[in-house]
């Protein structure tokens, strides 16, 4: 397949810059895969469309605030994306400069009271130490890594409303987008409803944002994501499809996750990277319905879920969405799809 046939043509003014004023405020385009049949609710409506003993799988990554800005040593200004902490004081991330820098040369972030040095490259990104731990740096010193399709400034409201209000592990620098719609509130509705729900965890990468720079899908080398899903959610994986009960996926990095663990054919515990690619043709495993955000054209994301729900009938539903006017990407409106079984 090619790349080109995941196309649409979305206005500008569509994008979603700012979230909804209220969380679950947003509209939802329900889809069924298998008859192609569009619905328009809101995202509240989600209540009344689960039912007791499905199982609601929920992405508890925590986006860290990545972004950070400052000079080389040198003098020139720089642009850090820290895309993977992977020691106390090591982390992998993208520089911005107007020259690279080398290894050895020496970064001032923040203020100018972080020191970092290079130590050298891995692939297109830079090994970076640090002189004390990381998170309590970005915490201090890091802006929310807002995707770029955004363009404009964090603010002090996005690291509120660019995270789930069940964020837990810090390591992702994007939000799995589908759970900023769920607040407190409906997440207690749908458990005194018997809705029933699990966390796995996908460290979402900025690599979610980079373009197909192949002409056929099938050439395409998808980024490592780290994940994890235990025993437990494979036990209510099992159990709930035991009962005939629908296995309820909340954004893609949910299901990139279940699908992981489900590589054998039967959903087993997983824990590390993921470079799993999913597109029309695959055979899903461990997921009936998927809460999703609209996706960059051209983008694997979009090619997920065109394999779940039906290339022509997602592509059908996003020329729907935009001609009603729905806002998207990442602080977008919703989908809800059923997948296609025939």
């Amino acid at each position: 397949m090619q790349v080109s046939d995941f196309d649409f043509d979305l206005p500008d003014e569509q994008i979603a810059r700012f979230p909804a004023e209220d969380r679950t405020g947003s509209r939802m385009l329900c889809l069924n895969g298998n008859s192609g049949i569009i619905n328009h609710r809101q995202f509240a409506d989600i209540e009344s469309m689960l039912e007791p003993g499905d199982l609601l799988v929920l992405n508890n990554t925590r986006v860290i605030p990545a972004r950070m800005y400052g000079q080389k040593e040198t003098g020139g200004k720089i642009e850090v994306l820290i895309e993977r902490v992977v020691e106390d004081n090591l982390a992998l991330a993208q520089v911005r400069a107007s020259k690279s820098p080398k290894p050895g040369s020496v970064l001032l972030l923040g203020n100018g009271s972080v020191r970092v040095v290079v130590e050298g490259r891995q692939d297109f990104l830079f090994i970076l130490r640090f002189e004390t731990s990381i998170f309590p740096i970005l915490l201090e010193h890091g802006h929310m890594p807002l995707p770029p399709y955004i363009d404009r400034e964090d603010g002090d409201s996005d690291r509120l409303r660019y995270q789930t209000v069940f964020a837990e592990k810090d390591g992702a620098v994007a939000a799995p987008t589908a759970g900023l719609h769920f607040d407190e509130a409906l997440l207690a509705r749908l458990e005194a409803k018997g809705v029933n729900k699990v966390f796995v965890t996908l460290h979402v990468g900025s690599g979610t944002y980079q373009p197909v720079r192949v002409d056929k899908i099938e050439d395409h080398v998808m980024h490592a994501e780290y994940i994890e899903v235990s025993e437990q959610v494979c036990q209510a994986v099992r159990e709930t499809r035991a009962r005939g009960c629908r296995v309820v996926a909340v954004g893609t990095t949910s299901v990139r996750s279940l699908e992981s663990a489900s590589a054998s054919g039967e959903i087993q515990p997983f824990q590390g990277d993921s470079t799993i690619f999913i597109y029309p043709g695959y055979a899903f495993k461990s997921v009936d319905l998927m809460v999703t955000n609209f996706h960059l054209p051209q983008s694997t994301l979009l090619m997920l879920v065109s394999a779940f729900a039906g290339r022509d009938h997602v592509l059908r539903a996003y020329d729907e969405a935009v001609a009603q006017g729905y806002r998207f990407f990442s602080y977008g409106d919703a989908m809800l799809l059923e997948r296609k079984t025939v």
